[in-house]
């Protein structure tokens, strides 16, 4: 068994409507790509029920429209390098994106086998 590794590093997110596209992909799914081809440890999405930015628009899931244009968010956990690398690459292809950058100390739970 070998003892838990905690590392320092940030958590990154991303937020975006549903439908926001870049490049011809959803945004969503191009911040997944990118991630991938830096080989980054793993990302994922997560749809909200309801929210609101800057505009002021409230978006929220109806019983009958389910495929409103909500809020996504995009989330990493990465090294500060990392983050450095990936947000330069953002910045790189012009995507217009609200992000948020937060400390944090994570690990991994397990033997190498199950991970």
């Amino acid at each position: 068994m070998t003892p838990e590794t905690l590392i320092d590093g940030v958590q990154l997110r991303f937020y975006m409507h549903m439908h926001a596209r870049h490049d011809g992909l959803l945004v969503s799914e191009w911040l997944l790509e990118l991630a991938k081809e830096q080989k980054l440890g793993g990302g994922s999405v997560f749809r909200a029920i309801a929210g609101f930015g800057r505009h002021g628009v409230l978006h929220e899931e109806a019983f009958f429209e389910l495929a409103d244009d909500l809020p996504v968010v995009v989330e990493f956990l990465l090294r500060e390098s990392e983050v450095e690398a990936l947000l330069q690459q953002v910045r790189a292809a012009g995507a217009a994106l609200v992000y948020s950058r937060v400390p944090a100390r994570f690990g991994v739970l397990g033997n190498e086998e199950n991970r």
